[in-house]
């Protein structure tokens, strides 16, 4: 039931998103249809995959801020490129991408230096 209704919400969402980002019904229709599908078949499975790198929840938030400001442009009849916008987000997922392949061959954390301030000073820290 939780994910029927996470799913109604994920809808409304691609609609949404769809509505700003497509120029035509057909391909509104097909974005909301898929979208349900998909969350259908792999909410388990997207789920944990989001859960476990929580750089990409950030990453789909931007990808909604970018909708959503695109949306609020073209409310004031300022026209964005649909180009210019996919591009940001092709461009977006595959650094993040590349993020997610750098940071899985790492099998520690990326070592800091010590912070710098008048304590790690008097303990000879730099």
């Amino acid at each position: 039931m939780q994910v029927l209704l996470l799913d109604i919400v994920f809808s409304l969402d691609s609609v949404i998103t769809a509505v700003g980002v497509a120029d035509e019904v057909g391909v509104m229709i097909a974005a909301f249809v898929v979208a349900v599908a998909v969350m259908i078949v792999s909410a388990d499975t997207i789920s944990d995959f989001v859960n476990h790198h929580p750089t990409v929840k950030m990453l789909a938030l931007s990808f909604l801020l970018l909708i959503g400001l695109s949306l609020l442009a073209e409310g004031f009849d300022q026209h964005i490129s649909k180009g210019y916008i996919y591009f940001a987000m092709g461009f977006s997922v595959f650094v993040e991408m590349m993020n997610l392949r750098v940071r899985s061959r790492q099998s520690r954390p990326v070592a800091l230096r010590h912070p710098y301030g008048p304590k790690h000073e008097a303990a000879g820290l730099r």
